[in-house]
């Protein structure tokens, strides 16, 4: 029985034939692949340029990405027309294929559409200001420093900076620094002005392309009460349990005074004020102490780690007579949190799409040649 199952299996294997290969069929189908391929690579990169001119055109529009991005996926259709007019057979071609080629033009014109609408090629980009004026209000004898942020993606050419003085007077000031992105420029108020001042600043790029004038703009104020001694009052008697409070406008990250110019004390906020007490380290008994006051503005950019700060000084001095007592003195000043540097990851959407557009390409690019 067993021999009779083996020589029928041996009949079966006789009868088999080897399909004949088709090789004109192969090589006209191979040649069709290839047409596809190039078709679908040169329609994606003259769709770039015709979105890329919908890309100037849109230029202020809040959906630009999304209606060019809208005009090249729909346009994708027209793949199939222009391989049926060129007389494609795309019957051996394939779902499979088909999406293959959606996805080769697709890539392509990514591809080529980013490197158009960016530098060298294409700016529309206007220069990026962050401003910061250190402090907002200041006491005369003191300096005002504005610090900013200009950032472009082609290079800054020329800054132009204007500053306003209460009296309606205004200056084009050029005694500024520019490094590294980084403008600086410090007010001294030689002429001790009180009032409001305020300034204008503007950066053009090498595209000719300026900065928005509301970035640029910042106001600070000179007076003599930005700080004041709330209470006791100046020349009184104060004890280690005595409250002495002072009053800041202005927005500041640590108050501090000195006791006869001696180590800094910080000034803790209680309420909408700010105290301290004769019983911290610094203080002594039975002395006619001298107080000074001052606020230290501390400023960071974002992923930049570098501090940006100044003082606010009392133009005020300010005296108290320490009454004996054997707890003035003897209790750690108090710590205060200051501003650390702001780390932020900003993803870049356009480098992110391209590598990812190069690795697909590759990847199919790669799959069609094996097949």
């Amino acid at each position: 029985m067993a021999k009779k199952r083996k020589e029928k299996e041996e009949e079966q294997e006789l009868d088999f034939k080897k399909p004949k290969f088709d090789k004109e069929k192969f090589i006209k189908t191979e040649k069709q692949k290839v047409k596809i391929t190039v078709l679908s690579f040169i329609f994606g990169i003259a769709i770039s340029f015709i979105s890329f001119g919908f890309w100037i055109l849109l230029r202020g529009n809040d959906f630009r990405w999304e209606l060019v991005l809208l005009f090249g996926v729909f346009t994708a259709a027209w793949l199939r027309y222009i391989f049926q007019k060129l007389n494609i057979d795309l019957t051996e071609l394939g779902r499979r294929g088909m999406i293959t080629s959606y996805a080769i033009y697709f890539f392509s014109w990514l591809l080529v559409l980013i490197v158009l609408v960016n530098p060298p090629f294409y700016d529309d980009e206007s220069p990026r200001i962050e401003v910061v004026t250190l402090p907002s209000a200041q006491e005369i004898g003191g300096t005002v420093k504005i610090v900013a942020k200009i950032t472009d993606n082609v290079g800054i050419d020329n800054i132009n900076f204007t500053l306003y003085y209460p009296n309606g007077e205004n200056f084009i000031i050029d005694d500024f620094t520019f490094e590294n992105n980084i403008f600086t420029f410090i007010f001294n108020n030689n002429e001790n002005i009180i009032g409001d001042f305020s300034y204008k600043l503007i950066a053009t790029d090498l595209s000719g392309l300026k900065s928005n004038e509301d970035e640029g703009k910042g106001f600070f104020e000179y007076n003599n009460d930005t700080i004041k001694l709330a209470d006791p009052s100046d020349g009184e008697e104060v004890k280690y349990v005595t409250d002495i409070i002072f009053d800041l406008i202005t927005d500041f990250d640590r108050a501090y005074y000195t006791v006869d110019n001696g180590s800094e004390i910080n000034i803790t906020k209680k309420d909408n004020f700010y105290e301290t007490n004769p019983i911290y380290i610094g203080w002594k008994i039975k002395n006619n102490a001298t107080i000074r006051v001052y606020a230290e503005v501390i400023h960071y950019f974002e992923n930049l780690d570098i501090q940006f700060n100044n003082t606010i000084i009392d133009s005020s001095i300010y005296h108290f007579n320490v009454i004996a007592d054997q707890q003035i003195g003897t209790e750690e000043p108090p710590e205060i949190e200051l501003p650390k540097p702001k780390f932020v990851q900003v993803p870049g959407f356009e480098i992110i799409v391209f590598v990812i557009s190069m690795i697909l390409l590759i990847i199919i690019l790669r799959i069609r040649r094996k097949d």
